[in-house]
């Protein structure tokens, strides 16, 4: 009998020393995962963001990672995406943090604040500066692990039934505005409206509201904003380098092997370059049709920047007054914002101020 056992011990250091290991653990059950995005179907870019990081978890785990994406009040309302993840009703969304600074106005900078970072500045921040240590400590009070997924550059200034021409204009206006950005164009006279993508061309539509932002040319097409309101501004002073994020529940999260954590880390860092890579390829040419279908552009006037970005500073001291997790990040943050655009200055902007008011140059003989 114990010479039996022997050998049976044998057989199976044998097949593990031969290598047979991996195919046990290709038969260990297969993780599948929901993700709750606050986006709509139709929006390619960014519920197409979420699907972009879903594909690379299966491709990168060899089909046994695998998380569905579910727009927008499929699973639970476009705004209950982060109490989903929360209580446990799926392990992950995709979602604008800044749609929960009712909750918490820190959550706006893990997005964008008025007067903010841009796109290639917060990605440095989350990355190479202390952006996503600090969220981290705390996405944590909230039983979340956050990563940066996805931007959408600098966006439009939205859509309005009239031109804004001075501060007048502001008063009173019924604007479709998202996140903190509310709260700055309330400040200076504006009365804010938090909808749902989904639903903002009703509203305007409706004359519910008399103007309406979301994102930039290629989106705002889709949504047929064009049809309702004729008059499109720029830039979003709201939005300067809006980012998203996927949120995953720390309970999910840390049951994951280290391989599948690292699956979920890189799939999140390819759909971020991605997603801001098509809004740039895309942008040009449907702003292009957009001014041809009879959209009409205007800048928004210096008094109304000024008056916003006069408000917005201070409001952002006395937040740092009251609000210990605001004061510790904004601390950071706008420390990381002032360098980056003292740098900014004479590298980005000094060429890109050339580049799109170059000289006419004489065309070579023939």
């Amino acid at each position: 009998m114990e010479r039996r056992k022997f050998l049976q011990n044998a057989g199976i250091a044998g097949i593990l020393a031969a290598g047979v290991a991996p195919a046990v653990h290709a038969q260990q059950a297969a993780i599948r995962w929901r993700l709750a995005s606050s986006f709509p179907k139709a929006l390619d870019t960014i519920f197409g963001a979420a699907e972009v990081f879903s594909q690379k978890v299966k491709e990168m785990s060899g089909g046994k990672f695998e998380i569905s994406v579910h727009a927008g009040g499929e699973l639970m309302p476009a705004f209950g995406v982060l109490d989903g993840v929360q209580q446990g009703t799926v392990e992950c969304c995709h979602t604008a943090p800044y749609y929960f600074f009712g909750k918490d106005p820190t959550f706006a900078m893990d997005c964008a604040i008025p007067f903010g970072l841009n796109s290639r500045q917060m990605t440095a921040w989350m990355y190479q500066g202390n952006g996503m240590k600090l969220f981290r400590e705390f996405y944590s009070n909230f039983n979340i692990t956050n990563f940066p997924m996805g931007n959408t550059g600098a966006q439009m200034g939205g859509w309005y039934r009239k031109p804004i021409k001075s501060m007048a204009d502001i008063k009173g206006l019924k604007m479709r505005i998202g996140g903190f950005g509310g709260v700055i164009l309330k400040g200076i006279g504006g009365v804010p409206q938090n909808i749902p993508g989904g639903e903002v061309y009703q509203s305007l539509e409706k004359g519910t509201i008399d103007a309406a932002e979301w994102v930039g040319p290629y989106d705002d097409q889709k949504l047929g904003f064009y049809k309702v309101a004729k008059h499109y501004a720029y830039p979003a002073w709201w939005e300067g380098g809006p980012q998203l994020t996927l949120m995953v529940g720390s309970k999910a999260y840390a049951g994951l092997s280290k391989e599948n954590q690292a699956i979920i880390e890189a799939a999140a860092s390819f759909a971020h370059v991605n997603m801001q890579a098509k809004y740039d390829a895309k942008n040009p040419q449907a702003l292009k049709e957009l001014v041809a279908s009879g959209a009409k552009l205007f800048r928004l006037p210096k008094p109304v920047m000024d008056a916003a970005y006069k408000f917005a500073m201070p409001h952002y001291d006395e937040l740092s007054a009251s609000n210990p997790a605001w004061k510790k990040i904004y601390a950071d943050y706008s420390k990381f914002r002032d360098d980056q655009n003292l740098w900014f200055r004479f590298s980005e902007a000094g060429f890109d101020s050339f580049m799109q008011n170059p000289p006419k140059a004489k065309k070579a003989k023939g």
